[in-house]
């Protein structure tokens, strides 16, 4: 049988076009690691759990015990040590459910945290309000903003006894209170992204 001639050479043109194709093989594979490596990160968001919250009454004031499980990732660590002070917003909401209109917002309160590192006596700051205490760890500081203790957020007066409400709390990082470069950043970085969930519960007083 008489084999089929084989070409002793291939054109130039044939030599680019197969070079062409090879280069974007080459790029589509990396660009799909590269996106793939992205949306793990994006996926791996810091959430601040809470394990527990109530409400009670004492001397006409509604009290707030809660305990949220706050912890630093490296690159907020990173951030203190370079002198990047960082702010946590507690916030509080109290509503009654109602079948005929929108739930009736009965309370509100917010508590900012400002946490800062002095390199000089190698502490923590942690700020809010007029009030101020140093540590000496950050497994301090973190345990200090997530227990709450018996922390008035509203009057008794708001609430009537036997009806029952919801209470939902939430716990994060205020990017908006970074310098403005750190935002931007915030904006395409998740390891900046440090929250919990709104826990809600009811409140029967």
């Amino acid at each position: 049988m008489a084999s089929l001639p084989f070409p002793s050479s291939v054109p130039a043109c044939s030599l680019a076009a197969i070079a062409r194709s090879a280069c974007r093989a080459c790029v589509a594979v990396v660009l799909v690691c590269t996106l793939a490596g992205l949306g793990a990160t994006a996926s791996r968001a810091d959430v601040i759990g809470v394990n527990a919250a109530e409400l009670r009454i004492e001397d006409d004031e509604i009290l707030l015990t809660a305990d949220l499980g706050l912890t630093f990732n490296t690159t907020l660590e990173e951030a203190l040590q370079n002198g990047v002070p960082l702010y946590f917003l507690l916030e509080f909401e109290l509503s009654r459910s109602r079948w005929y209109w929108l739930d009736e917002k009965v309370a509100q309160a917010s508590t900012t945290y400002r946490v800062s590192y002095t390199a000089l006596t190698r502490q923590y700051r942690v700020s809010s309000g007029l009030l101020a205490q140093t540590f000496n760890t950050l497994e301090e500081v973190q345990r200090y903003i997530g227990r709450v203790t018996s922390r008035p957020v509203a009057s008794a007066s708001v609430v009537t006894k036997g009806v029952r409400y919801d209470a939902a709390l939430r716990l994060r990082l205020d990017v908006n209170q970074l310098p403005k470069p750190f935002q931007v950043n915030a904006l395409a970085s998740r390891e900046w992204t440090l929250s919990s969930d709104w826990h809600r519960w009811t409140f029967t007083p």
